[in-house]
């Protein structure tokens, strides 16, 4: 079911993203507020790894072409959305790390959506 005029789906890929931040902030605010703030520490890179990988291979499979672009739209757009939100704040180094973190693993999920077509 490839998208054969390989446009880039802005909307599908912008609610994918929206969607993925929604569900990093899901899975971090009970860390946080179970475990505490330094917990969060270590715990936001790898769900930030695996929920853009989700969320890119979500948007990928969906788009139809263009895996890894749909997928690199995703983890922007998370990324975005959280700088956004925390414009002006003193951040650790890892939220920021979490940027790139989050454009990866939407590529990578954007990968594998591609191979499966």
């Amino acid at each position: 079911m490839a998208n054969s005029s390989g446009r880039i789906r802005w909307g599908l890929a912008l609610l994918g993203g929206f969607l993925l931040e929604v569900g990093i902030f899901a899975v971090m605010l009970p860390v946080g507020s179970v475990f505490g703030q330094q917990a969060m520490l270590y715990v936001v890179v790898p769900t930030c790894l695996i929920l853009t990988f989700l969320g890119g291979w979500w948007v990928g499979r969906r788009a139809g072409s263009r895996f890894v672009v749909h997928g690199a739209v995703v983890g922007a757009v998370a990324a975005l959305i959280y700088i956004g939100l925390t414009i002006g704040q003193t951040l650790p180094l890892v939220y920021i790390v979490t940027h790139f973190v989050k454009v990866a693993g939407g590529m990578a999920g954007g990968f594998a959506a591609g191979r499966q077509v």
